[in-house]
């Protein structure tokens, strides 16, 4: 009885948060090269010191409030996205990591352009029409940089 009271009192306390209203960011990105109409499969500014950087401005403004200041899901419940290419990172055989990153990529921009709902409840609002590709892509690359 204990344990359905417990379960219950956790799935009411998820149910009673609700993700907050995606806001657009205040930061200028039109220095990030265009990406064009057609949404990419894989991060084209990977690796990028300058677009990490505006990644993180652009962050901020919109991620840090749930995932925390540092991408590592601080402020719960949102999940630590420095853990995203954790996996792929340790995979020794080239094409293979190549295809986890890919994979990875594929579900980082799933789950920001249409957002997470889960029983009902939004967990992550969708972002699309809010941010550009160009911004999140940026936002991915800053958050390549943040290691656990």
């Amino acid at each position: 009885m204990k344990a359905r009271l417990a379960c219950l009192s956790a799935v009411f306390a998820i149910a009673a948060w609700a993700a907050p209203e995606p806001a657009t960011p205040t930061v200028d990105a039109s220095d990030l090269p265009a990406l064009g109409k057609n949404w990419l499969e894989t991060n084209p500014y990977r690796g990028n010191a300058e677009i990490a950087e505006l990644g993180h401005q652009i962050y901020s403004q919109t991620c840090q409030r749930c995932h925390g200041p540092d991408a590592d899901g601080s402020r719960s419940p949102a999940a630590d996205l420095r853990r995203l290419d954790a996996y792929c990172l340790r995979i020794e055989d080239a094409d293979l990591r190549a295809w986890c990153t890919r994979d990875v990529d594929a579900y980082f921009l799933k789950s920001i352009r249409h957002g997470k709902k889960f029983v009902g409840t939004v967990h992550m609002p969708p972002w699309e029409g809010v941010l550009s590709q160009e911004q999140m892509w940026a936002i991915k690359t800053y958050i390549e940089t943040r290691k656990p």
